[in-house]
């Protein structure tokens, strides 16, 4: 049986050992940055309509990511705030050069 999480802090290390392949991780960072573009360019063009495609450019790339590279279960199916909460961490953390830290406490071999 899976672990429960109670709280985003315990999700976190969990989230990243499922994030193990740099493979995996560079998918997110690709949806991540398109949803963010998406995003963007719908604000300021003022075309929401825009906003409709977000969970697929988010997703389409995680899923493959998952699926096809860690060959695992997305954390989204079971935690899924938490999960999308992580994704912007994670894509954050790795745009500043901070991920190796978090990567390490997590215990995730590089």
């Amino acid at each position: 049986m899976a672990r429960l999480y109670t709280t985003f802090a315990e999700f976190w290390p969990f989230y990243l050992r499922e994030h193990s392949k740099a493979s995996t991780r560079a998918l997110h960072y690709v949806g991540t940055s398109l949803v963010v573009l998406i995003a963007m360019a719908a604000v300021l063009s003022g075309r929401w309509a825009w906003l409709i495609v977000l969970p697929l450019a988010g997703y389409f790339f995680a899923w493959v990511a998952h699926f096809g590279v860690e060959k695992n279960r997305p954390a989204t199916f079971t935690y899924p705030l938490w999960s999308l909460a992580a994704d912007f961490k994670m894509w954050g953390l790795w745009l500043t050069g901070r991920l190796g830290r978090e990567l390490d406490k997590a215990g995730v071999q590089r």
